[in-house]
Protein backbone atom coordinates (compact mmCIF):
# COMPACT_ATOMS: atom_id res chain seq x y z
CA UNK A 1 0.00 0.00 0.00
CA UNK A 2 1.50 3.30 -1.12
CA UNK A 3 -0.10 5.78 1.29
CA UNK A 4 1.63 9.05 0.38
CA UNK A 5 3.25 9.82 -2.95
CA UNK A 6 3.61 13.06 -4.81
CA UNK A 7 5.93 15.83 -5.87
CA UNK A 8 6.20 19.44 -4.72
CA UNK A 9 6.58 22.26 -7.20
CA UNK A 10 6.20 26.01 -7.11
CA UNK A 11 2.88 26.12 -8.96
CA UNK A 12 1.72 29.37 -10.52
CA UNK A 13 -1.92 30.41 -10.85
CA UNK A 14 -2.76 31.88 -14.26
CA UNK A 15 -6.31 33.21 -14.05
CA UNK A 16 -8.46 30.17 -13.29
CA UNK A 17 -5.81 27.63 -14.24
CA UNK A 18 -2.82 25.99 -12.63
CA UNK A 19 -0.57 24.32 -15.18
CA UNK A 20 1.74 21.78 -13.56
CA UNK A 21 3.26 19.63 -16.30
CA UNK A 22 6.14 18.54 -14.03
CA UNK A 23 3.72 16.94 -11.57
CA UNK A 24 1.81 15.23 -14.39
CA UNK A 25 5.07 13.81 -15.75
CA UNK A 26 6.00 12.63 -12.25
CA UNK A 27 2.68 10.79 -11.81
CA UNK A 28 2.84 9.32 -15.32
CA UNK A 29 6.27 7.81 -14.72
CA UNK A 30 5.58 6.69 -11.16
CA UNK A 31 2.22 5.09 -11.88
CA UNK A 32 3.50 3.39 -15.04
CA UNK A 33 6.27 1.80 -12.96
CA UNK A 34 3.79 0.86 -10.25
CA UNK A 35 1.42 -0.79 -12.73
CA UNK A 36 4.36 -2.62 -14.33
CA UNK A 37 5.44 -3.94 -10.94
CA UNK A 38 1.88 -5.06 -10.21
CA UNK A 39 1.67 -6.86 -13.56
CA UNK A 40 4.93 -8.65 -12.67
CA UNK A 41 3.48 -9.95 -9.44
CA UNK A 42 4.36 -7.33 -6.84
CA UNK A 43 1.59 -7.22 -4.22
CA UNK A 44 0.27 -3.67 -4.71
CA UNK A 45 -2.89 -3.23 -2.67
CA UNK A 46 -3.45 0.50 -3.06
CA UNK A 47 -2.10 3.91 -3.97
CA UNK A 48 -2.87 7.38 -2.63
CA UNK A 49 -1.57 10.59 -4.12
CA UNK A 50 -0.20 13.11 -1.65
CA UNK A 51 -2.31 15.21 -1.46
CA UNK A 52 -5.74 16.25 -2.70
CA UNK A 53 -5.26 19.91 -1.73
CA UNK A 54 -2.22 22.05 -1.04
CA UNK A 55 -1.59 22.18 2.69
CA UNK A 56 0.95 23.05 5.37
CA UNK A 57 4.10 20.92 5.18
CA UNK A 58 6.28 20.67 8.27
CA UNK A 59 9.56 21.07 6.41
CA UNK A 60 8.40 23.62 3.82
CA UNK A 61 5.50 25.46 5.46
CA UNK A 62 3.14 26.82 2.81
CA UNK A 63 5.88 27.12 0.15
CA UNK A 64 5.78 23.58 -1.23
CA UNK A 65 2.71 22.68 -3.26
CA UNK A 66 1.87 18.98 -3.45
CA UNK A 67 -1.86 19.01 -4.09
CA UNK A 68 -3.95 18.12 -7.09
CA UNK A 69 -6.04 21.15 -6.13
CA UNK A 70 -4.44 24.57 -5.60
CA UNK A 71 -5.46 26.27 -2.36
CA UNK A 72 -5.20 30.03 -1.90
CA UNK A 73 -4.40 30.06 1.81
CA UNK A 74 -5.66 33.65 2.31
CA UNK A 75 -9.04 33.32 0.58
CA UNK A 76 -9.46 29.50 0.64
CA UNK A 77 -10.27 29.62 -3.10
CA UNK A 78 -9.52 26.30 -4.74
CA UNK A 79 -8.60 25.55 -8.36
CA UNK A 80 -8.23 22.05 -9.74
CA UNK A 81 -4.76 21.83 -11.25
CA UNK A 82 -4.05 20.25 -14.62
CA UNK A 83 -2.65 17.30 -12.65
CA UNK A 84 -6.00 16.90 -10.90
CA UNK A 85 -7.77 16.68 -14.25
CA UNK A 86 -5.06 14.30 -15.51
CA UNK A 87 -5.54 12.07 -12.47
CA UNK A 88 -9.28 11.98 -13.07
CA UNK A 89 -8.76 10.82 -16.67
CA UNK A 90 -6.17 8.26 -15.55
CA UNK A 91 -8.56 6.73 -13.02
CA UNK A 92 -11.30 6.43 -15.62
CA UNK A 93 -8.94 4.41 -17.85
CA UNK A 94 -7.88 1.78 -15.33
Amino acid sequence: MITENGAAYHDKVLGNDVHDPERIAYFQLYLAALLKAKSEGVNITGYMAWTLMDNFEWAEGFNARFGLVHTDFKTQRRIIKDSGFWFQKFLHKI
